[in-house]
């Protein structure tokens, strides 16, 4: 996932789908718009369904030409033969998923709202760190500021992902500090997953 000077679409599974009609869904997305990595995140944690799920996007994705990573299941990212991982633990695993998946796989970690997780993530050698959620947070409420990413955006090379709860709003607001948009439910509730895809690409200037 190379740093570029627009923000690229970083593709989320939903953390549901049905294995028979989901590809083709996925198909026409990739299809139809330039995504740089997509992630597999799904809600359960066993293996067969993932493992399953996997296996019924991994062409699609690599037919695109498009990175597929897992949610932190090193093992599976291993045997299953994708890209990389993304882990959700800041920086805790990044040393120990570089070593174990080797120099050429992708390791990118979720640090919430923490700068100083994201800087120890990238000392650890993640590709890449996200932070989020920029809108509409849950639980304790808490977001990932526009000033983290602004800071960040100025101050580090390591790339950096806006995720969670994004809207035109949020998204025209962080294109000009982020590198990449981790865009997932956003699209798939809607009906049209590629027009809702478009409406906010459009508020990043593509």
């Amino acid at each position: 996932m190379a740093e570029q000077d627009a923000p690229q679409i970083y593709l989320v599974t939903p953390p549901e789908f049905d294995l028979g009609s989901f590809p083709e869904k996925l198909a026409r997305v990739l299809e139809g718009e330039q995504i740089a990595c997509l992630r597999l995140s799904l809600a359960s944690h066993d293996e067969d369904r993932l493992t399953r799920a996997a296996d019924s996007i991994r062409d699609v994705a690599h037919r695109a030409d498009v990175a597929l990573v897992i949610d932190t299941h090193v093992v599976l990212a291993q045997r299953l033969g994708l890209d990389g991982v993304h882990l959700l633990d800041g920086a805790r695993s990044v040393r120990n998923a570089r070593k174990e998946l080797g120099a050429d796989a992708i390791v990118g970690a979720y640090c919430g709202q923490s700068r100083h997780d994201g800087m120890n993530a990238g000392e650890s050698g993640a590709d890449y760190v996200s932070f989020g959620p920029v809108a509409g947070a849950l639980g304790d409420g808490a977001l990932a500021e526009s000033d983290l990413f602004d800071w960040w955006s100025q101050m580090i090379e390591l790339p950096v992902v806006a995720e969670g709860g994004l809207t035109e709003e949020t998204v025209r607001a962080l294109t000009p500090v982020t590198d990449f948009f981790s865009i997932g439910e956003e699209i798939w509730r809607e009906e049209d997953p590629l027009a809702a895809l478009r409406v906010l690409t459009a508020a990043m200037g593509r």
